[in-house]
């Protein structure tokens, strides 16, 4: 079992930054691929990132590319995505996720979740 906390959330003006984190506990952290997803009202949840367990491999949505980073510090259990040049359209929740090995980008493939961290981009 892994347990999975986000933080990070909030308020921010179109144009403007946030970083989030997933704290993981319970099985070793670094066994595991990591994923964010995000779930706007109304809509399906999709993929934002994905990040390797242990290369550091990276993945990311076309509408995230160039404006958001995944990264993790396995030695602290923990996993980020910065966020920057943030859009009114990427208001969600935001979810992170564990999956066994290779990193992917459906949520179905990912066992383990956080409650998510809600992200609202005023314009």
């Amino acid at each position: 079992q892994v347990q999975l906390v986000e933080s990070g959330g909030g308020l921010v003006q179109a144009g403007g930054s946030l970083r989030l984190s997933c704290a993981a506990s319970g099985r070793s952290f670094s066994s595991y691929a990591m994923g964010w997803f995000r779930q706007a009202p109304g809509k399906e949840r999709e993929f934002v990132a994905a990040i390797s367990r242990t290369d550091l491999s990276t993945y990311y949505a076309d509408s995230v590319k160039g404006r958001f980073t995944i990264s993790r510090d396995n030695a602290k259990n923990t996993g980020y995505l910065q966020m920057n040049a943030l859009k009114p359209e990427d208001t969600a929740v935001y979810y992170c996720a564990a999956a066994p090995p290779p990193m992917a980008t459906t949520a179905s493939r990912y066992d383990y979740w956080g409650q998510g961290t809600q992200v609202t981009v005023s314009s």
